[in-house]
């Protein structure tokens, strides 16, 4: 995902696509421990893509601390 389509959503939505990122990466480290993955590239993107969103989230709500 874009960082210009997280900046997009407030911090709820922000929250509920990180939590889908990290089911998503699970599923993946799942798949990966029993050998049915066959694109391990996909954890690599998968944990900075949870990055990439925890970081607006975090942009976000600082930025709502600081206008309060």
């Amino acid at each position: 995902m874009k960082a210009t389509e997280l900046r997009q959503k407030d911090v709820a939505g922000l929250q509920t696509e990180v939590k889908e990122l990290q089911r998503a990466h699970f599923g993946l480290r799942m798949q990966k421990a029993t050998q049915q993955l066959n694109n391990t590239a996909t954890l690599r993107s998968a944990r900075r893509d949870i990055a990439r969103a925890k970081t607006i989230l975090v942009e976000k709500q600082s930025a709502d601390k600081s206008a309060k």
